[in-house]
């Protein structure tokens, strides 16, 4: 199901922006690809790999030498605004209408979430 619906919305996209830009070809390097998730360690890795990725964009590196500089990280977080980090803050806005926090798993434990992502950003490795 995943699959096929993210095949058509990046199809879509991909279509709407060769029209907008009067080209063509792909937008995308490499297909969508899946995985199963299997257990729940991968999973919480997963919920901070998404919500950190952001971080990326200003220490390209932070994954493979740890945070540099982590207010610096930890601010542009709060400033970046295509990510569901600010709505798992319950931070008020328009786009949290669209995310259903109550579906996901209860071990979150998501009024702790700054304190799961802090734990993340802490992270040196060895």
């Amino acid at each position: 199901g995943i699959s096929i619906f993210m095949n058509k919305v990046l199809t879509s996209y991909s279509m709407y922006f060769n029209k907008k830009y009067k080209r063509t070809g792909r937008l995308f390097e490499g297909s969508f690809k899946a995985k199963h998730v299997e257990n729940d360690e991968y999973l919480k890795y997963l919920f901070a790999y998404i919500h950190l990725n952001p971080v990326k964009m200003i220490d390209a590196e932070w994954k493979e030498n740890g945070i540099k500089d982590k207010n610096q990280a930890e601010k542009y977080l709060l400033n970046y605004k295509y990510s569901s980090y600010l709505d798992y803050l319950n931070t008020e806005r328009i786009e949290n209408k669209i995310l259903n926090k109550e579906s996901f798993p209860q071990y979150f434990e998501l009024n702790k979430f700054s304190d799961f992502v802090n734990e993340w950003l802490d992270f040196k490795p060895t």
